[in-house]
């Protein structure tokens, strides 16, 4: 399949943070083959004009619970562990496999309308969502996040469920659809295991070549409470077991220290910030700048639905970027060419994608923004206008890996109807009893 491009107003995200005016962007297959402001030559089997829009790269969001969705607004008010505790695992313990195709792709459509493209999701159950999430035509990194109570001296992967499924994840899904899923290991935190888990999980990355997904210093209780504990912070701890020895991201990071970032830029490790989710529950702020000054790669995720409300991450640009210049009363602190590299170029490189970026060669992961909507007018700049106005709804067209997914409030592969029926008829009556 060929498509092209006409009229192309683009963001490209390339290092001149150039945006393309009156130009012409075509795709073949899955990848952009041409970015210039000439015509390219031959026939395309379609055209889309883009007069009144603006095109950039499709959202990398680097950390999702998409099945979270169905909790929406479920037990809000609530510190992190009581909301867990009381509301969330309980909930988790119900499901079954129907119930999660149909949370999935219920989240996967909310997503897929406000633009995300690709995803690094960590939850249970995971083949249910992977196979929902090849269907409907996004990206992701998956990961069942490893969790383990047991007396460390009584670990083994036998009496890990978590490192079957890591097993079974890996064997049937990593590379499915050409690369549309890969697969990365996974520590829910350092507070919900041990050692000797966080020694097999490094290891079978390791091994497999895989990325790593962890949960890092969400809250200030956590992070003390593993200092108390092993006399290091949990970056630092999980360093000794060799964790951070392959591509990683280290989602929430809000209580990390200098001497952490040290080892998150000599490891390669990413932070992946969820301003709204830390906000909502009162985790505090992840000092994004300085992490930046630091030299470590900063991306975006909304965490899930459950505490944050929505998969906007429209909204998550706009309040990293307002959030940081408030609090450091500097704004320039988050500039908007800097929360837009966080949702897309900075989330491709944290998780090991040649997305993120219009340039020829790069995987055909592209929106549309509809700028004739009355929050966009007038434009004196489009970066400014996409993180500081628009929102989710203002996405017209998404483009994954070369084919149009979305269109005009139309979903092109997914089933709309039959998911919201499937949700209301069977899957929150199964969980909320």
């Amino acid at each position: 399949m060929t498509t092209l491009f006409t009229n192309v107003t683009a963001l490209l995200m390339d290092e001149a943070f150039t945006t393309l005016r009156y130009g012409y962007v075509a795709v073949d297959g899955t990848n952009i083959s041409y970015v210039g402001p000439n015509r390219p030559q031959g026939d395309f089997d379609q055209t889309i004009d883009c007069t009144g829009k603006v095109m950039m790269p499709g959202f990398v969001n680097c950390h999702t619970h998409i099945p979270m969705t169905l909790m929406r607004g479920y037990g809000g008010g609530c510190d992190l562990q009581t909301w867990l505790n009381d509301y969330i695992f309980p909930a988790e313990g119900r499901w079954d496999d129907r119930a999660m195709a149909a949370a999935t792709g219920l989240g996967l459509a909310e997503m897929i309308a406000s633009g995300v493209t690709c995803i690094a999701d960590m939850y249970m159950r995971m083949g249910v969502v992977a196979r929902q999430v090849l269907d409907a035509g996004i990206s992701a990194n998956l990961c069942n996040g490893a969790v383990y109570f047991g007396a460390p001296e009584d670990f083994s992967p036998d009496k890990c469920g978590d490192c079957e499924n890591h097993i079974r994840l890996y064997e049937d899904w990593h590379n499915a659809g050409d690369g549309q899923l890969l697969v990365d290991a996974s520590i829910h935190a350092e507070y919900t295991s041990c050692p000797p888990v966080w020694e097999w999980v490094a290891g079978f990355a390791q091994k497999h070549g895989l990325g790593m997904h962890v949960h890092i210093s969400e809250t200030r209780k956590e992070h003390e409470a593993c200092v108390k504990k092993y006399g290091l912070t949990p970056i630092q701890l999980l360093e000794r077991y060799g964790v951070w020895d392959a591509r990683a991201i280290a989602a929430h990071c809000v209580h990390t220290i200098p001497e952490d970032w040290e080892i998150m830029k000599r490891k390669g490790v990413s932070c992946v910030h969820n301003p709204y989710s830390n906000l909502k529950l009162g985790s505090g702020v992840a000092p994004i700048p300085a992490m930046r000054k630091a030299g470590v790669n900063a991306a975006l995720g909304t965490d899930g639905v459950s505490s944050h409300n929505s998969t906007d991450l429209f909204a998550d640009m706009k309040l990293a970027a307002v959030l940081h210049n408030g609090v450091n009363q500097d704004p320039m602190a988050m500039t908007a060419r800097q929360a837009l590299e966080m949702a897309t170029v900075n989330g491709a490189k944290a998780l090991g994608r040649n997305t993120g970026r219009i340039q020829a060669g790069r995987v055909a992961d592209l929106i549309l923004v509809d700028f004739d909507a009355p929050n966009l007018i007038p434009c004196h700049d489009e970066a400014e206008n996409l993180v500081f106005s628009a929102h989710g709804s203002n996405v017209c067209m998404n483009m994954a890996r070369g084919r149009v997914i979305y269109q005009n409030g139309d979903f092109l592969t997914l089933d709309l109807e039959k998911i919201k029926a499937e949700v209301r008829q069977y899957a929150l009556p199964l969980i909320f009893k």
